[in-house]
């Protein structure tokens, strides 16, 4: 039914009734204010377009921008982990099915009726392989599924890791000493209903179900725990618990079911969290509700640089931190929520001083959570791109391998061990900070050209002495440059991209398969390719020749880049891809051409790229550079580690030493046209800085990916956007903002290893953009092999007392915890 106040104007008054009708006057007048004399003006309405991309629908400003932790610098080498004599890639756990406990050298792989212990010490084979169906566990309960595993604390030190509790679908607990394969104990349906949890806590165990029955085996002090004679504890807790964890010495559940057992505050936060005090008889569970709305508990943890705190992971990407509270005494509550991921986090442990987080795509991140904002560490790929679905520290293995071994398990059904104390980072940043005693230095000259030259040919370069003298000009701008890099954007005009367009989305049949549209846009690209050459061969000294090492072209993107023959000798694994950003990918209108080389034993990176366009896409242009930076489609070189850094193989930019990124970035001005236009004619370019996008995004945008790049200072006028062969800023129908849409950034792993030399633009005018370039003193590196290694040896031996002591606060956290 369409409310009469929606209705037409041409509706009869009549059709309405008197308590339907308006009544004039009934509603205040609209506010309004009063601007003094000399005030600032509020500012203008935002126009309805601005750009040729600004009718799409989403609009950036309406958006919140979520600030991630910054990961730009994290290591992406995975933290394997070398106590075993035997690998556990063939461990096999079914997701979502099986059960794992690990104890040193020994795994228990538990699904349906089979369990399977190995000892990695002895084989990557099962040492025993049980099943109930054969009547191995007990010949009167045949055909029983395990559905929980965990081993029981034991008096004697040497016993730990010995003897396995599992629980059953149909509610037994049985014990087996793995040494042998014998059951050792049995509580036949002590549980009504399946068993889904087993904890171990102290001297303590807790089984669990999903009814809420909660059974508590606590033995008397000194005495070997018995499951066949000791008498337990029964608890109540809410029932169909999604989450249920002993952290505190309290047992943390949560479920996103506001009736599951039992009533929760008055409120539409969520999710439901309880907290029992299982070891105090008579105490009552208490309902807790998070500060703000967010996704179903997923996992959860204590870190022990942060006593008294717990952390909760949320489907959605959240973490919240809570306070623990005291058994009996103030209750625990929700202190802060952090924002880390975009997607789900399905996996939480605390590991030494760092917060690892599972997530959806098979990724392990650790968090630096002593700064705010948090900091990522390491992210390494876990799980084959498939969720991590648990993460565990075994806390014996301190006493029993010297080490703090991680477990993690996947989608893919696979186990992992890791380093919980991330030694081989430790040791390479201690290489780092010697890379001068075993390393050779010396200098390049680098030369970035950028211009999007808005479909204009080369020929066009006419008229003025700045067009037909540009090219000449820009190469002869730094002296003797040892390498020159050419990116061009928008090289086709607007009917062939029209052309494009209908290519990818009808199925042109004159579409090829290396991108090539037509034989028009080709030649596009072979125009300015040989005037490159020509303009380079002009403008260098004949004895200095210089040789093409990369070209490439994406839909309107190129790239030429330039060696001197001198240095080509020099280079190695030299190559280059594309990245699509257009359509969510499919499509090169928007996008990147990536080239990189190593020289000595540096990485250098070159990416050309055309972010998304609009005044007001901001995190669009966003989204474009974090899938530009983070695309793995370079060629890795998994051997050439010391060109590469944050333990990559080069199969990403940001594995590389040194990256620079230019291009038409279309980032904008946060001001009304007039005042740019006023504030460039009045050469007031500090007041046009500040409303800068990309400056505000680099400066208060944590998650953006190319905060941690540089930029020099911008002295110049808006390089955007320009009426062809005029001075005028745009003053076409759009009239758009001046904006300093064509930047040069750079980044490296050493900042003082690279000085820009100049920063400039020109005033050739053939295109709505004026080109830009940026010349650098780049330092590049050469390693002597055998000094490094000896280095590193001695950085290892130094590590081994770091170790040491690490663990020994690891231990005594773990035991302080009741976890040991």
């Amino acid at each position: 039914m369409v409310e009469p106040e929606t209705q037409p104007l041409s509706d009869s008054p009549a059709a309405l009734t008197q308590s339907e009708r308006k009544v004039f006057g009934s509603h205040p007048p609209p506010p309004t204010r009063t601007i003094g004399l000399g005030d600032k003006l509020p500012p203008a309405r935002r126009s309805t377009s601005d750009s040729s991309s600004d009718s799409e629908s989403e609009d950036d400003s309406k958006l919140k921008i979520e600030l991630l932790p910054d990961a730009s610098r994290a290591s992406r080498r995975p933290p394997i982990v070398d106590c075993h004599n035997y690998s556990e890639f063939n461990i096999h756990i079914p997701a979502y099915t099986g059960s794992v406990a690990v104890s040193g050298h020994t795994v228990a792989v538990a699904s349906h009726h089979h369990l399977r212990i190995y000892d990695l010490s002895v084989s990557e084979s099962p040492i025993r392989n049980l099943d109930s169906k054969s009547g191995d566990f007990n010949a009167k309960m045949k055909d029983i599924k395990i559905t929980a595993v965990e081993f029981r604390p034991t008096v004697h030190q040497e016993d730990r890791g010995h003897f396995l509790w599992f629980g059953t679908k149909d509610g037994h607990l049985m014990e087996l000493d793995v040494r042998t394969g014998a059951v050792t104990g049995m509580k036949p349906a002590i549980h009504a209903h399946t068993v889904t949890h087993i904890f171990r806590h102290g001297q303590s165990m807790i089984s669990m179900d999903d009814t809420g029955k909660v059974v508590v085996f606590t033995p008397a002090e000194g005495v070997e725990l018995s499951l066949n004679t000791l008498q337990p504890r029964v608890v109540r807790i809410a029932e169909k618990q999604e989450f249920a964890k002993m952290l505190g010495g309290q047992l943390w559940t949560s479920t996103r079911d506001p009736n599951g057992g039992g009533p929760v505050p008055g409120n539409s936060r969520g999710p439901y969290v309880r907290v029992y005090d299982i070891f105090t008889p008579g105490s009552v569970g208490r309902s807790l509700l998070p500060t703000e709305h967010l996704g179903a508990v997923t996992a959860g943890t204590v870190l022990a640089s942060q006593p008294g705190q717990l952390f909760l992971a949320h489907e959605g990407g959240n973490i919240s931190i809570w306070s623990m509270g005291q058994p009996g005494g103030a209750p625990a509550q929700c202190v802060e929520v952090v924002k880390v991921s975009s997607s789900d986090i399905l996996s939480l442990e605390g590991v030494n001083d760092r917060l690892w987080a599972g997530s959806r795509k098979g990724l392990i991140s650790a968090y630096d959570i002593t700064t705010k904002p948090w900091t990522v560490t390491n992210c390494w790929a876990a799980h084959d791109d498939l969720p991590v679905l648990r993460i565990a520290v075994d806390t014996w293995s301190m006493e029993k391998l010297n080490r703090l071994v991680v477990y993690s398990v996947g989608r893919d059904e696979q186990l992992r061990f890791w380093d919980g104390l991330l030694g081989v980072d430790w040791i390479e940043q201690e290489l780092l900070k010697q890379e001068t005693e075993f390393s050779t230095f010396r200098d390049m000259k680098i030369l970035i050209v950028s211009w999007n030259v808005d479909a204009a040919k080369p020929d066009m370069l006419t008229g003025s002495a700045e067009n037909v003298n540009f090219l000449n000009d820009v190469l002869q701008s730094v002296d003797s440059p040892d390498v020159i890099v050419f990116g061009l954007q928008e090289l086709i005009d607007l009917e062939s991209r029209k052309m494009a367009a209908k290519t990818v989305l009808l199925g042109g049949k004159n579409k090829s398969t290396d991108g090539t549209i037509s034989q028009k846009v080709s030649t596009s690209y072979k125009k300015w390719h040989d005037r490159l050459i020509s303009a380079v061969r002009l403008a260098m000294p004949i004895d200095e020749p210089y040789t093409v090492v990369h070209t490439e072209k994406l839909v309107g993107l190129f790239s030429c880049v330039f060696v001197k023959n001198t240095e080509k000798i020099r280079l190695k694994h030299s190559n280059h891809t594309t990245v699509k950003r257009g359509m969510n990918g499919r499509y090169g209108n928007k996008g990147a051409i990536v080239c990189r080389f190593v020289v000595d034993d540096t990485s250098v990176c070159f990416i050309n790229c055309h972010l998304a366009a609009g005044q007001h896409h901001v995190r669009q242009r966003n989204a474009d550079a974090q899938g530009i930076v983070e695309d793995d489609s370079l060629t890795p070189q998994p051997d050439e580690h010391i060109a590469y850094v944050n333990g990559g193989d080069g199969s990403i930019p940001l594995d590389h030493e040194i990256v620079f990124m230019n291009g038409d970035m279309n980032y904008r001005i946060d001001q009304r046209r007039e005042a740019v236009i006023a504030a460039v004619k009045a050469g007031d370019i500090e007041y046009l800085l500040v409303h800068d996008q990309l400056r505000k995004e680099m400066k208060f945008n944590r998650g953006f990916r190319l905060r941690t790049f540089s930029e020099g200072p911008l002295n110049f006028a808006p390089t955007y956007k320009y009426d062809r062969r005029s001075d005028e800023y745009d003053t076409s129908e759009k009239a758009r903002t001046p904006a300093w849409c064509d930047r040069v950034l750079w980044r490296a792993l050493v900042p003082e290893r690279v000085t820009q030399l100049h920063y400039r633009r020109w005033e050739a005018n053939v295109s709505d953009h004026r080109p830009i370039s940026s010349a650098f003193k780049i330092t590049v590196k050469q390693v002597n092999h055998e000094q490094r290694a000896r280095a590193k040896a001695k950085a290892q031996e130094r590590w081994k007392a770091v170790e040491r002591e690490r663990l020994s606060a690891a231990l005594q956290h773990y035991i302080d915890q009741r976890m040991i």
